[in-house]
C-alpha cells in the first residue's frame, strides 16, 4: 500500500474530524515507537469503535507522519487527520451491524 493510499481525503475524512475531535486519545506512542502492544489497542480499539486517536509523545524516535503510516499499514487502517501530535485512524468493521457501523458521506 502506497503513502497516498493510506490517507483519507475529502468529504470522509472531514466527517471522521467531525466525529473524532471529542475523542480522548486511547492509545500513545511512545519512546519505543509502534510496538506490539501500541498494534494490539489500536486494533481492539478499532475493532470496537472503528475510529482511534493516538497521541505521539515527545520521546518517540518516528515522526509524526511516519508513526502515523505505520500504525496504519499494521492495523490496516487508514488516517483521516494528523494534527500537532496526535492523529485519527479509521478501519471499517465489516462485522458490526449497520446501526453501529460509522456511515462514510458518498463522494
Amino acid at each position: 500500500m502506497d503513502n497516498a493510499s493510506l490517507y483519507l481525503t475529502g468529504k470522509a475524512a472531514r466527517h471522521l474530524r467531525g466525529l473524532g475531535h471529542h475523542l480522548s486519545p486511547t492509545a500513545m506512542i511512545g519512546k519505543e515507537g509502534v510496538t506490539e502492544g501500541v498494534i494490539k489497542s489500536a486494533e481492539a480499539v478499532l475493532v470496537a469503535h472503528e475510529l482511534i486517536k493516538v497521541k505521539i509523545q515527545e520521546n518517540c524516535p518516528l515522526g509524526k507522519e511516519e508513526a502515523a503510516e505505520l500504525l496504519a499499514r499494521k492495523t490496516k487502517g487508514r488516517i483521516a487527520q494528523i494534527i500537532g501530535r496526535t492523529f485519527l485512524l479509521y478501519r471499517e468493521n465489516q462485522d458490526k451491524n449497520e446501526e453501529q457501523k460509522i456511515h462514510l458521506p458518498r463522494k
